[in-house]
Parts: structure tokens; sequence; C-alpha cells
């Protein structure tokens, strides 16, 4: 089967971890009970929407019809491994974060789970760049990669701050 990968398809689901994000930061808002934390939290949730708008406006500059990866994949595995990635992202689905918001205690778990999501995010993000083939669609996803490696920057300055 040929695979075709392109960075609509990228954009689609980032765009999902967006929201998701905002909603998680706005939500984990009521664990965190230290001020600077609590200004972090609104100000990536605050992101998170002008990332969401970032990421569609790049769509929407897509091509009509991206050239995708014109690779043979056996049984689909490249594929696969796209979905999984994404099926395993921490926000990747409502339920999942639901499921995240119900473990929070306090303000160093919000932390934590905050640098699981954007670790997730850069992951998945640098395993679509590497998944296609066309240069304009890794460039743009390159761009996703950055917007997330500042959040985890921050995030992990903050948990160090105090005391992980």
């Amino acid at each position: 089967m040929i695979f075709n990968f392109n960075a609509a398809e990228v954009f689609r689901v980032a765009i999902k971890i967006e929201e998701n994000g905002k909603r998680f930061y706005e939500d984990a808002l009521r664990v965190i009970d230290d001020p600077s934390v609590k200004k972090l939290f609104q100000e990536l949730a605050s992101q998170e929407v002008e990332h969401k708008k970032h990421f569609e406006d790049l769509r929407a500059r897509l091509p009509a019809q991206p050239q995708g990866s014109d690779v043979w994949f056996p049984e689909n595995e490249m594929e696969a491994y796209l979905k999984m990635m994404a099926d395993q992202h921490v926000f990747t689905s409502d339920a999942s974060l639901e499921s995240a918001l119900a473990q929070l205690k306090g303000v160093k778990d919000a932390l934590k789970m905050a640098i699981e999501f954007e670790k997730d995010s850069v992951i998945f993000f640098l395993s679509m760049q590497e998944a296609t083939d066309n240069k304009k669609d890794q460039e743009m996803i390159g761009l996703l990669v950055k917007e997330e490696q500042g959040h985890l920057r921050r995030l992990a300055l903050e948990l160090a701050r105090l005391g992980k």
C-alpha cells in the first residue's frame, strides 16, 4: 500500500491537541495555589488559543493537494506507527483529558502532567515530520515543534523552582 502523509493531517491533530491543552491548563488551575504557576498556566492556556489559530492559518495556506510520501510500507507499518503516536498522546481525546484532570492532586502534579503533554507533543510532531518527505511540510511541522519546546522549557523551569 502507498502511504500518503501530509502536513494537513498533522495540523488537524495539532489543533485538537491545542484545544485540549487549553482546557487542561484552565481546568488545572483548580489545584494550583502557587501564584507563579497559576500565572504560567493562564498564559499557556492563552497561548494554546494563539497556537491553534496559528496552526489553522498554516493549514489554510497548504496547497490544495499537498504532496505526501510515496514510499511503500509493508503492512502499513508507518501508518500504524503514526496512528499509535497520535492515539498515545496525553491529550488527543477528551476522555484522556478527563482522566488526566481527575489525577491532579496539586501544583507539582499539574506541572508534571503539563510537561508530559508538551513532551508528547514534541515527540508526536517530530514523528510526523519524519514521516513526510515534502520539504515544505517538514518546515511547517518544525514550527509546531518549536512552539511546544518553548512551553516545555517554561514548565520545566517552574518545576525546578518548586524543587521537583
